[in-house]
């Protein structure tokens, strides 16, 4: 996906991502934001999430470490913070071609409620959504009501055996750090 050049608004190391979706939506955002996720930061991963916005409503939803568009984007970006946010702000129309591109659209409230949980402020995307974006499908619901073929962010996760492997091993090594950093290193394990 080639995202257009634009002003940078914020970049910063979040552990929520409600405020970012907030900032978006209170801005009238048309942009988008790059996240890279907490395995991104801490293992040296090279995977990051793309959410684009118009008029700051979440529009697309991609994954670089997955190649994965859509709600499975969204999936594979539901991992604990903390985030590295960038927000970019382009140009009305810049994204237009990239917005063309059905495989990787998200439903409006379905980034606030996947990503950040806040049923609120998915509610307040929800109506601001254009009525042409706005469907009665699993994102108007809570996020329980949904299909088998559309699983949660929690159970994509849980399903992701390769990114809970990473997580524990991640955890293991910062154990083993923390060890010898307080002289426990010789205690054996």
């Amino acid at each position: 996906m080639r995202l257009p050049d634009g002003e940078l608004l914020r970049s910063r190391a979040v552990d929520d991502l409600a405020a970012l979706f907030e900032d978006a939506l209170d801005r009238l955002l048309t942009g988008y934001a790059v996240l890279e996720p907490q395995d991104t930061l801490l293992a040296g991963g090279d995977g990051a999430g793309v959410i684009t916005f118009a008029d700051g409503v979440p529009v697309l939803a991609y994954s670089t470490a997955t190649d994965r568009g859509g709600p499975p984007a969204l999936a594979d970006l539901a991992v604990p913070g903390p985030y590295h946010v960038r927000l970019v702000a382009v140009p009305d129309g810049s994204l237009d071609a990239v917005h063309d591109t059905p495989a990787l659209t998200v439903p409006p409230a379905m980034p606030a409620q996947r990503l950040a949980g806040d049923a609120e402020l998915a509610d307040r995307t929800r109506r601001r959504a254009p009525a042409t974006r706005t469907r009665s499908d699993a994102e108007s619901g809570p996020t329980t009501d949904r299909t088998d073929d559309d699983p949660g962010a929690l159970e994509a996760f849980l399903d992701d055996e390769e990114k809970i492997a990473a997580i524990r091993e991640q955890a293991r090594e910062e154990a083993r750090e923390r060890a010898r950093e307080w002289g426990f290193d010789d205690l054996g394990t």
